[in-house]
């Protein structure tokens, strides 16, 4: 997309201004590097649209490509350009959070991301002893309503099979109180207290959960007519 414009802004929105292309960054800031991995933040966007996004932003110099060791596929990493756009995503991220998300309909709540999100926000360090597992089940959904967090030293793996081990802490809730929760538009003690949350495990991980699962960054960030 060309504006034919001096401008900066609008040089820069040749870049960045096309569908998918931020958030393919946002998920590069979040850890994402391999195809797969990018895929499963942008549950919607094409292999071919991926691919052809991934490829403007390495001609563009925001990501360098490199070969993964003895595969056929590709790592993705920033490049200075590139690490030098988080402040950008932060701000939209900060105007959604005050004026876009009175919009936010059903079909938006997608627990593959919110389980991405909360696999990416364990605090392993704030966790006791080498191995911790944790179950979420929605109560609302048909189909990927139970998922297990397993912690293992720094790692952090998500499983839709039940992976036979010992569960430390259980949330049983709906997909919407989760995601609320998450992302700071909720309380996860109003949630237990009205019984729309449901929270098993000792209590000295269950008392103060966002010390080891953090919040959304965003969290915090009331919407507009609530100023």
């Amino acid at each position: 997309m060309e504006y034919g414009q001096f401008c900066p802004v609008a040089k820069a929105m040749e870049i960045l201004g096309e569908k998918w292309t931020v958030l393919i960054l946002r998920e590069l800031h979040m850890g994402g590097s391999r195809f797969s991995e990018l895929q499963r933040g942008l549950c919607l966007i094409s292999p071919t649209i991926l691919t052809k996004r991934l490829n403007d932003l390495a001609d563009a110099e925001l990501i360098l490509r490199k070969r993964i060791p003895g595969q056929r596929g590709y790592e993705y990493f920033l490049t200075q350009a590139g690490k030098e756009t988080l402040p950008i995503i932060k701000i939209i991220g900060e105007w959604g959070m005050c004026w876009a998300r009175g919009d936010l309909r059903e079909t938006d709540l997608d627990v593959e991301l919110l389980m991405l999100y909360l696999q990416r926000s364990i605090q392993p360090d704030n966790l006791p002893g080498n191995q911790t597992v944790i179950q979420f089940h929605f109560t609302n959904l048909k189909k990927l309503a139970t998922w297990w967090l397993i912690v293992k030293g720094d790692s952090v793996d998500i499983c839709l099979e039940d992976p036979g081990q010992e569960v430390d802490i259980y949330f049983t809730t709906n997909l919407r109180t989760m995601i609320d929760c998450w992302m700071g538009d909720e309380n996860y003690q109003s949630a237990i207290a009205d019984g729309r949350l449901n929270l098993v495990g000792p209590s000295a991980l269950t008392r103060n959960i966002q010390s080891w699962l953090s919040d959304s960054i965003f969290a915090g960030i009331r919407p507009a007519h609530e100023i």
